[in-house]
């Protein structure tokens, strides 16, 4: 065998590994297939074998979802007040405050317009990094100001969903956004204005029981997250075992809570040919 008999000479002991730069591999939590970072954002951020959907935020869904250059944010630097004076771990201005400088965001929702395949379309889009995708007041007046808006031009309008719920730190403030949020809601359907929802993962609490429930389609990606209460909460209240798959979009799909599922690679097909029957 050829390397028993490998010169020594060729050996450098103090010869360094070379290190891979961090930041350019993904690992997929459902398979462990590990794949360049380049490869998953060319494949709609999706693993390459097993297509679990990795999160991703709004700027990822609205290169996505809109054609090239066409989103024009609005009310882009509203940013949440203290009502409460609230503390916890730490001042909730000082969260705020910390939350917009780690995600260059005002808050957990980025709203607009743009077009999709050509028509133009008010888009709102959540974004979990900001503070687990809250809903407090600034997140409900974009949406209503946006719903606004898209009845003055009459366009439809897209939300996307990704959030742990109601923001604690504005209590009874936060939770009348979801009453808020309907009725705005409800005059869009009263200008006959299509409304769709994509439910992405996760989407539990207050959004759950508001608008990302209410659309003329509701649309999830695979293995979504989609809920109100936990799992464990709910256990614990009903005192039984919960069945399997529980809170998945694929079980909401099949108690028909949500209308269908759709690849991520597939969504802006799917949401244009459902506009195109709706127009």
């Amino acid at each position: 065998m050829a390397w028993f008999k490998r010169a020594k000479q060729n050996i450098d002991p103090h010869s360094q590994k070379t290190e891979l730069p961090d930041g350019l591999w993904e690992k997929c939590p459902e398979c462990g297939e590990i794949f360049h970072k380049k490869q998953l954002e060319t494949n709609y951020f999706t693993c390459v074998k097993c297509q679990y959907h990795f999160r991703i935020g709004s700027d990822e869904y609205i290169k996505i979802l809109l054609d090239e250059s066409t989103f024009k944010e609005i009310n882009k630097k509203m940013r949440s007040a203290d009502p409460l004076n609230f503390t916890d771990t730490k001042k909730y201005t000082d969260r705020v405050a910390s939350a917009i400088k780690s995600t260059e965001l005002y808050d957990a929702i980025k709203t607009g317009t743009g077009k999709m395949n050509g028509r133009e379309v008010a888009l709102a889009c959540m974004d979990f990094k900001f503070i687990g995708g809250s809903m407090g007041s600034v997140v409900g007046e974009k949406i209503a100001r946006l719903i606004d808006k898209a009845i003055k031009n009459k366009l439809p309008v897209i939300i996307i969903s990704a959030s742990g719920g109601a923001r604690m730190m504005e209590g009874a403030l936060s939770l009348m956004q979801m009453a808020k949020t309907s009725a705005k809601l409800a005059m869009l359907a009263e200008a006959k204005l299509p409304y769709i929802s994509l439910i992405t993962d996760p989407t539990t609490g207050g959004i759950t029981a508001s608008y990302a429930m209410l659309g003329d389609i509701n649309i999830a990606e695979p293995k979504a997250l989609i809920g109100f209460a936990g799992p464990r909460v709910i256990k614990q209240t009903i005192g039984r075992d919960l069945p399997p798959g529980f809170q998945t979009a694929e079980f909401l799909l099949e108690h028909g809570f949500v209308d269908l599922i759709s690849a991520r690679k597939d969504l802006k097909y799917t949401i244009s040919n459902f506009l195109d029957m709706v127009d």
